[in-house]
């Protein structure tokens, strides 16, 4: 599996899969496994970024953040249950020595299972780097009890990548992570996900109540789960949601275009595109805000593939900046389709919703603009 045909095989099953299934899966706010099934088998799911010594294709951030883009040019739920998966099945790469993750590893090389993120909690919200829940420590692991919020694919995921503090913790950053899978005892799904936009990613509340993990399931020293948020997650998290805002985008200045250029004004035998210039404009502000945000990813690529004094700055910024870019160009679209997009009858509105929800998820655009101001500032982050 190269560049190439991972992106293909990312936009292969866009359009036969999940495009013609988003609308419907979106209204009932129904998860897709057939999109994970679609997705398995083509070398996606099948451990993208995961080393080639556990079956995974070892490809970069740049395919990583293309097949993102591409997967939600056609269904932004997909696209934001997928990239919780490659971040979760990142963590789990990165393991301590001595964690026992390798048969886990080769089951997500071999297209067959499906993992995410645990982090967020009620007590911390947006700060998901602070768990308020703590691993008490028995003599064959440690028992966890926490109420984790907004789990994407929560209950359809075969693991979850949990943080806790540590047991001897002493602040909200000394955490550590754990692999808890999905028929843990005192592991369920504890409330329905019925949100705005992002409808189809199963983005639910979950509890563990006296979950036992064992210690071959802690994938970090005790108190270096920050450390691995910040290191591992963080960077292909902010990457991956700036590459969904993109393919959002992307999607929403297409269906832009065909709208401007079929409705048409009959008693002056034209389309609104060619009648009006004033929404043309606005396309052509839209389209300048996508290549805008498309140029930005590839700064953070670059910076990714060779980091430097300015990576933790990039990094920062481009979710801030994504989810801002995506909530004009989707709000553009709104009123240059106007009464066609606000009745539902084209897909700008899921779009527009989804754009909204992407900007919320921690790290929100509030948080980080924190961060980055403090940087140029240079005061510590944290």
């Amino acid at each position: 599996m190269n560049h190439e045909a991972a992106v293909s095989n990312a936009k292969d099953i866009a359009d036969r899969v999940l495009a013609p299934a988003a609308r419907q899966n979106d209204k009932e706010g129904r998860f897709s496994p057939e999109a994970i099934k679609a997705l398995g088998p083509a070398g996606l799911l099948l451990g993208l970024m995961l080393p080639a010594d556990v079956g995974g294709s070892a490809l970069g951030p740049r395919t990583f953040a293309a097949v993102v883009s591409a997967i939600a040019e056609a269904d932004a739920s997909v696209a934001m249950v997928y990239l919780m998966h490659v971040c979760a099945a990142a963590t789990i790469a990165a393991a301590r020595n001595g964690a026992t993750v390798a048969p886990t590893l080769t089951e997500i090389a071999a297209g067959r299972h499906l993992s995410t993120l645990a982090f967020s909690e009620t007590g911390s919200r947006s700060h998901f780097w602070a768990p308020v829940s703590r691993a008490q420590r028995n003599a064959a692991g440690v028992h966890i009890t926490a109420r984790k919020s907004f789990v994407t694919s929560a209950g359809h995921a075969d693991s979850y990548v949990v943080s806790a503090l540590a047991p001897q913790g002493a602040g909200p950053t000394d955490s550590t992570l754990y692999l808890v899978p999905k028929d843990t005892r005192g592991l369920s799904v504890a409330g329905a996900w019925d949100g705005l936009g992002l409808r189809a990613n199963a983005s639910a509340p979950m509890m563990l109540e006296d979950c036992e993990v064992s210690d071959g399931s802690r994938l970090t020293e005790d108190g270096a789960g920050f450390q691995a948020m910040l290191q591992v997650v963080l960077p292909l998290f902010n990457l991956g949601s700036a590459a969904v805002a993109l393919g959002i985008c992307r999607a929403t200045v297409a269906g832009t275009a065909t709208h401007l250029n079929s409705a048409r004004f009959e008693h002056l035998s034209q389309s609104l595109g060619e009648s009006l210039p004033t929404l043309r404009a606005q396309l052509a502000t839209m389209q300048i805000d996508t290549d805008g945000l498309a140029s930005r990813i590839d700064d953070l690529i670059d910076h990714l593939e060779r980091p430097r004094d300015t990576t933790v700055l990039r990094v920062l910024e481009s979710k801030a900046a994504a989810g801002d870019t995506a909530i004009a160009v989707t709000s553009a679209a709104m009123r240059a389709c106007g009464g066609a997009a606000f009745a539902k009858h084209m897909t700008i509105e899921r779009l527009f919703r989804d754009a909204h929800a992407g900007a919320v998820m921690a790290p929100t655009g509030d948080v980080l603009r924190e961060f980055i101001g403090k940087a140029v500032l240079g005061m510590p982050l944290f």
